[in-house]
């Protein structure tokens, strides 16, 4: 073998030989990183973010995405590591392995199956990460809530269930876009044009099929809030709905929304608009901002309901949480409805 092997090549045989298993792998792994160095995002900002004394570490990348870091992620999820392997289910659903759990699969709504990917990165020292798109976590903390509402969690699910009601609390006043950007200093150099481009991020080029995105019962509970009776999906709702429909939602999704969507989707000569607005949503991006809010309303409705409240209450219960982009949050005087 020694006869086959001279020059550099033989004294570096010998170098690796002579190193120790530590410094062999440390050399490996800086060779890895140089050899993906330029591929790739690479994040822009890092911070820490603290959700009620949870403190996740994130990021924002040069392509603009918020995320966490995989640590941060299972840290939230009060698990100790990132579970091996992903699974795919019927339709070919790529899901992370926390969410492959067959009781959990009644409970994943089609928004989360498009966010769920793990993401490379390059970090801000160089080194290669792994994280999440900050916008999945909200939704993962909905899945582990109505599984355990449904009694249907393991034992060592039940962790992450009291892990997924300690965060929702928190992240109930704010926005996880909104954190991420504060952690990490972005919102200080964000470009003046960033609106436009989030709103791009949101509105697609081309009208998409329709396809259901608002659940009856959202709309149901809009009658009982109102004291009205409900006739079901098959009449059709009074007009005002419509403007209910847009105060509490594109009013709230981001700013300005609400009238780029009409500038896409115009009335026509008849007064009535061509297609849904949330037709003209992208469906990597709007489409499940839209399905985590509708679901963060009908959970405001069913709780306003279930103590006896009224429209007005329910209104001002939003406000205090999804307020309108731009409009000042109302401060909170005592309530005389009941």
């Amino acid at each position: 073998m020694d006869d086959e092997i001279s020059g550099k090549a033989k004294g570096g045989f010998a170098r690796a030989e002579s190193l120790s298993p530590e410094k062999r792998a440390a050399i490996a792994k800086h060779a890895a990183l140089k050899r993906w160095e330029g591929s790739g995002p690479a994040a822009l900002h890092e911070g820490d973010l603290d959700l009620a004394g949870i403190v996740l570490s994130c990021a924002v990348l040069d392509t603009g995405q918020r995320v966490l870091s995989q640590s941060a992620f299972m840290k939230a999820l009060n698990r100790a590591r990132q579970a091996k392997g992903r699974t795919h289910y019927k339709g070919d659903i790529d899901l992370p392995a926390f969410l492959t759990a067959q009781n959990l699969k009644q409970f994943i709504p089609e928004s989360l199956k498009v966010t769920s990917s793990q993401i490379e990165f390059k970090a801000k020292n160089g080194t290669r990460a792994f994280g999440y798109s900050a916008d999945l976590l909200p939704q993962v903390i909905s899945v582990f809530i109505d599984a355990d509402r449904a009694g249907v969690l393991t034992h060592m699910q039940k962790r992450i269930a009291e892990r997924a009601y300690l965060l929702s609390k928190a992240l109930m006043n704010v926005a996880i876009v909104a954190l991420v950007d504060e952690a990490t200093g972005y919102q200080e150099v964000r470009p003046k044009d960033a609106l436009q481009a989030y709103l791009e991020k949101l509105i697609a080029k081309d009208l998409a099929a329709w396809a259901k995105k608002f659940p009856d019962e959202f709309y149901e509970n809009i009658y009982k809030l109102k004291g009205w009776p409900w006739p079901g999906m098959s009449v059709n709702r009074y007009s005002v709905v419509a403007h209910y429909t847009n105060d509490l939602v594109y009013e709230r999704l981001a700013p300005g929304l609400r009238k780029a969507l009409e500038e896409k989707n115009p009335k026509n000569e008849k007064g009535w608009r061509p297609a849904k607005n949330h037709q003209w949503l992208t469906a990597d991006i709007g489409d499940p901002m839209l399905a985590q809010h509708l679901y963060s309303l009908v959970m405001f409705q069913r709780l306003a309901l279930s103590q006896g409240y009224g429209w007005n209450r329910f209104v001002k219960m939003v406000d205090r949480v999804h307020p309108k982009k731009g409009a000042t949050l109302e401060l909170p005087f005592p309530e005389e409805e009941t």
